[in-house]
């Protein structure tokens, strides 16, 4: 099967050529979300930042964004006097090639007028970007592709995570970039990781990672085990945690990243998506839609999805893969499901077919298949306030230093 990638003037290729409309602020929320309502497009899609004053986290997820692969054109929806610089992040958008625009509430009129504005102004970027298209072969080796579970049970470190750790292991092989994360849902795990790791720098910012995660939700009072994991048959934290870390596959991890760092060297990359510092931010993964988005960020084309219980969400930006565990799911909620991997469970498959049917359905959706999600209209999204340090070099491989 054959894909063709949008090619982007940093050289990386889009499997999707969506438009954004990104809010700047909640204050400007309604106006982009009528906005794309009345594009009634599924190549338009709305992101945005709820906070009136961004911190380096917010700009640094906003700017990477904005230029994901998989986005070819943004309309910026400002009212006017929050505290994010849409001049910077324009300027930002527009130097990476994308078709750009801005809407003004407070200068355009108001509520309806913006809105008005704001539909012609999505009609106008897609004429541009329909004028600058390029589209070029795309090798399996450029995709980015991402993983995490939600909704996860009894059957999930069972059948789901360990089909998708076979398919990533495939996907790593064939020279993709591959990333993991949950690192608040892999305490204990961190031994095997670090034995895996390509290098000694690579071990301790795992090792490292992890203690942050433990530290973090002690201080919080409550970690990442929750109620319906109990009654879904999951028995403990640890053996949660043991399921989510086998998404991971058996490859050697070349890098652990943070939200918004590009990985240049294809390998399997651990993403650390606990806040640096002391703990002031509530929750880390307040919900798996902030987790994909962090996932985009590093530049992910595509996520699979691991649900026991199962899930209902998607993404905007880029397309999410559903893969369930529990045959029992399946049958409910097939309408949700694109890979059934209860079949493991059932005896009517083993994990290297479920792996091999992931693999195939990757690259399905990157030549241009929509996944269930997509079909559907799911286009989730959420974005708060974090604190992060860049990661070092010794842990962050890049091209010509690997």
């Amino acid at each position: 099967m054959s894909i063709s990638g949008f090619l982007r003037s940093d050289g990386r290729k889009g499997i999707r050529n969506v438009v954004i409309v990104a809010y700047l602020v909640e204050c400007a929320h309604h106006v982009a979300r009528r906005i794309v309502d009345r594009c009634d497009d599924p190549d338009v899609h709305l992101i945005g930042f709820p906070g009136c004053y961004p911190n380096q986290y917010a700009t640094r997820m906003m700017k990477a964004l904005a230029t994901h692969p998989n986005v070819g054109g943004v309309l910026l929806v400002s009212l006017g006097c929050e505290s994010f610089n849409r001049e910077g992040l324009a300027r930002h958008a527009a130097e990476s090639g994308r078709a750009v625009d801005t809407i003004v509430i407070q200068q355009s009129g108001g509520t309806r007028t913006a809105i008005d504005k704001g539909v012609a102004t999505v009609a106008a970027l897609k004429e541009k970007m329909a004028a600058a298209e390029v589209r070029v072969p795309m090798q399996v080796s450029e995709l980015v592709v991402a993983t995490i579970c939600g909704g996860s049970d009894g059957t999930s470190g069972i059948t789901a995570n360990p089909a998708v750790g076979r398919a990533f292991d495939k996907l790593v092989a064939a020279g993709a970039t591959c990333i993991f994360e949950e690192t608040g849902e892999m305490i204990g795990c961190e031994g095997p990781m670090a034995e895996r790791a390509a290098s000694p720098e690579v071990a301790a910012a795992i090792v490292d990672s992890i203690a942050k995660a433990e530290t973090y939700y002690r201080a919080m009072g409550f970690g990442s085990f929750a109620p319906g994991n109990a009654e879904g048959g999951l028995s403990s934290q640890e053996e949660k945690s043991a399921g989510a870390y086998v998404k991971s596959g058996s490859s050697p991890i070349v890098g652990v990243i943070k939200p918004a760092e590009i990985p240049e060297v294809p390998g399997l990359y651990l993403l650390d998506v606990v806040p640096d510092g002391a703990p002031k931010f509530g929750f880390p993964n307040i919900s798996d839609n902030a987790e994909i988005v962090e996932l985009m960020a590093c530049g992910a084309h595509l996520t699979l999805f691991t649900t026991g219980r199962g899930s209902v969400v998607g993404s905007a930006i880029a397309p999410v893969i559903k893969v369930t565990g529990n045959p029992d799911t399946y049958r409910r909620m097939g309408e949700d499901m694109d890979v059934n991997a209860g079949r493991i469970l059932e005896g009517q498959a083993d994990l290297d077919e479920v792996g091999d049917e992931i693999v195939a359905l990757v690259k399905a959706v990157a030549a241009g298949q929509l996944t269930k999600s997509e079909a559907m209209g799911h286009r989730e999204f959420i974005l708060t306030y974090k604190t992060f340090e860049p990661s070092g070099p010794g842990c962050f491989p890049r091209a010509g230093h690997g």
